[in-house]
């Protein structure tokens, strides 16, 4: 299921963070699907267990997966996976904004009440703050 471009200048563990989050936001792999082992899928690859360990260590840092001691790796599931891209999203659409306050001269304190108010008009909609 997985594939690598030996030639492509893309790192290897990169390639397969790629197709690991690509298999998980399609649902093909769904939530709490054990992954391949480590050895199984340096084998699999024809690559070394370590670029394998490496890209689902960052995968697991992602929220894209969970290990559990003893049993493998499992995928943690598309929502989370999409979540993570979205707040991603969110926070360059902020940093963008930011930069474009303190561009027209807005201080930070502005930018920080702006963002204090719509996270308050936000709270009082019965929608809670935790979706910002």
């Amino acid at each position: 299921m997985l594939s690598i471009d030996l030639k492509s200048r893309t790192p290897l563990y990169q390639q397969i963070i790629t197709n690991i989050e690509e298999l998980v936001a399609r649902g093909i792999w769904a939530q709490d699907m054990p992954l391949p082992s480590v050895r199984q899928l340096a084998v699999e690859l024809a690559i070394n267990p370590n670029t394998i360990q490496r890209a689902y260590a960052e995968l697991e840092a992602r929220g894209v997966i969970y290990s559990l001691p003893g049993r493998g790796s499992f995928v943690a599931g598309a929502q989370s996976l999409l979540q993570n891209k979205r707040r991603d999203e969110v926070r360059a659409a902020l940093i963008s904004a930011v930069a474009d306050g303190l561009g027209c001269g807005m201080t930070a304190g502005e930018l920080q009440q702006i963002l204090q108010d719509a996270a308050a008009a936000h709270a009082s909609k019965g929608k809670g703050g935790a979706g910002l």
